[in-house]
């Protein structure tokens, strides 16, 4: 453990053993500051006024104002230890930490009798890095206050501060002689010994806890931890059985003894002990999700645990049935492994329970995107934006499922809804747009599906996707052809292997009477999977009929039909050999 861990655990103890103590109050004047009798009755009222109007201020929280009335005291009475003490603490706040010092030096040389003001002279030696003269302050209060355990804690801190650890173990030792073995004091002075390397010594103290509480099993497995992680394995295995003979049913024993397996290299034995783990009720469900999300990022690589993974999530499922997030974790995991189907039915299960998830909508809607089921997308879309109406993904969605279920208007409708929704988020506008182009193309809306293309490419001009879309279309229009032949170029040259973008060039050159350049392109889009593409092959019969080649268009004509599918003029065209379009 390092430096900076200890510090802010001693820092814990002070606050918890000094907080009660903040309300105590350093204004009793006849009793903290030596007034100086040669003052004047005005300037003795003056100075009154001035502190009590300053303590005011200082209430108010206006600590300007309240530092200006405090200098005010000084200046009228240079031995005013009160008001350097007062003023001193509102320093701090502005992080004038060395005026503070200087005028909690004063304080106390004027009135060295004051605890409080010893105490804030230590405090801000602290501050100042000044280790040895705060412990020098400390260990006078100490002495002269043998009762009050909030100073032994703050000697030990600051012996902690100025790398002092056996001393502050010593003060340690005291503070337990007169309150007794706790936790908090075993904790400190186990993680000193460590930092001192002295692990024996730590073990003793955990082991000196148990003495006191021999039932408490949380102290076996500080013990087992603390010997596990130091080599010291077969104490820590003795530490573990000790808590399942006084606690059975506790509820990380064997989520520890899994770790405790898998240092020692005994896999098996360590998954045993965490499948009891997961089986346990009384282990928290959230424990058990964070094990299994430690899985997602090494499943691909080791098929065993990918297995392991799986038996965990059916467990966790046995175990906390009617809890929605066990069911959520395992279709995760579905889907993670493309087993759509069975993520798709663990899903609708933890809606059952609770339909008030969006994560859960739309893990559902993504399910159904890969399925391709189209119907069920559509349906549960439209239900999930009735629960969540300024989603702007689930309009996606909706807009998706109906467009490939041909109901372009509705398609139209839902996406043009979700629009208002979608807020900084430009690629999720492009897609809106993209789908919004391509179904005003279907309702022969040519003017808006060519402004959504624009507004797409606009966001995004490499979007190979609309380039590839919209210059194709242009093509079939026969229009605007030297630009639909610019987008379709630089769509092969962002994706050069996509059949289709290689098709869609060869055929806006083809539309243009290219058609040398047109074959060129479509057997690069053939050899890069267009063999078996209905469209392509047809389209090939189609640049080889116009070359003079009327025999291997048929050919390439009959192989379209082989696909079981093509134009409506690919059957004309066989039967009469002759380029119908």
């Amino acid at each position: 453990m390092n430096k900076k861990l200890l510090i802010i655990i001693a820092a814990l103890f002070l606050f918890a053993f000094t907080a009660c103590k903040t309300t105590r109050q350093a204004e009793n004047r006849s009793q903290i500051s030596e007034k100086n009798s040669q003052l004047s009755e005005k300037d003795r009222l003056k100075n009154s006024t001035f502190f009590i109007n300053a303590n005011k201020e200082k209430i108010l929280g206006n600590y300007q104002k309240a530092s200006e009335l405090f200098s005010k005291c000084i200046e009228i009475d240079p031995s005013d230890a009160a008001s350097m003490y007062e003023l001193a603490k509102i320093y701090t706040i502005f992080n004038k930490n060395d005026e503070a010092l200087l005028l909690a030096e004063k304080a106390v040389k004027i009135d060295p009798q004051n605890v409080w003001y010893q105490l804030l002279l230590a405090r801000l030696y602290k501050v100042n890095e000044k280790y040895d003269d705060g412990i020098k302050v400390l260990t006078n209060l100490v002495k002269t206050n043998p009762d009050n355990i909030d100073y032994y804690f703050e000697l030990a801190s600051d012996y902690i501060y100025s790398g002092k650890y056996n001393d502050a173990i010593k003060i340690y030792n005291k503070i337990e002689e007169k309150t007794g073995v706790s936790e908090q004091l075993t904790t400190q002075k186990k993680n000193l010994f460590l930092q001192l390397k002295q692990v024996n010594k730590a073990v003793k103290e955990v082991e000196k806890l148990i003495e006191e509480y021999p039932t408490e099993s949380r102290y076996y497995a500080i013990l087992a931890e603390l010997c596990l992680s130091n080599n010291l394995e077969e104490k820590a295995l003795k530490a573990y059985n000790k808590i399942i003979e006084i606690n059975p049913n506790d509820a990380y024993i064997h989520i520890s003894l899994s770790d405790y397996y898998r240092k020692k290299g005994d896999k098996e034995k360590s998954f045993e002990e965490l499948k009891l783990g997961f089986a346990n009720p009384n282990l928290d469900i959230n424990t058990k999700i964070q094990i299994l999300l430690s899985y997602y990022t090494i499943i691909e690589l080791y098929s065993d645990l990918k297995d392991q993974a799986f038996a965990l999530s059916e467990i966790l499922i046995n175990t906390h049935p009617d809890d929605p997030k066990s069911h959520s974790i395992y279709a995760d995991l579905l889907y993670q492994n493309s087993q759509f189907d069975k993520a798709k039915e663990s899903l609708h299960f933890v809606l059952s329970l609770d339909s008030s998830k969006y994560i859960i909508w739309e893990q559902l809607l993504f399910v159904e995107s890969e399925l391709k089921d189209y119907k069920s997308m559509a349906f549960e879309s439209q239900r999930a934006i009735e629960l969540f109406p300024e989603q702007a993904l689930l309009y996606l969605f909706g807009g998706v499922a109906n467009y490939q279920l041909k109901n372009y208007d509705k398609t139209i409708e839902v996406l043009n809804r979700g629009l208002k929704f979608v807020v900084n988020n430009d690629a999720l506008l492009a897609q809106f747009y993209s789908y919004l182009g391509d179904t005003y193309n279907e309702v022969k809306n040519y003017k808006s599906s060519d402004e959504f293309y624009e507004k797409v490419l606009t966001i995004e001009p490499s979007n190979s996707i609309v380039l590839n879309n919209y210059s194709y279309y242009l093509s079939l229009r026969n229009e605007n052809l030297e630009k639909a032949e610019q987008m379709a170029k630089k769509a092969t040259e962002l994706d050069p292997d996509n059949s289709s973008n290689l098709d869609t060039y060869a055929w806006v050159l083809y539309k243009s009477g290219k058609y040398e350049e047109a074959k060129t392109w479509i057997l690069k889009a053939l050899e890069n999977g267009g063999d078996k593409n209905a469209v392509i092959l047809e389209h090939y019969g189609d640049i080889l009929y116009k070359l003079g080649k009327t025999d291997e268009a048929c050919t390439y004509w009959n192989k379209a039909k082989e696909t079981g599918e093509g134009s409506e003029y690919l059957d004309k065209k066989i039967q009469d050999k002759k380029l119908y379009e």
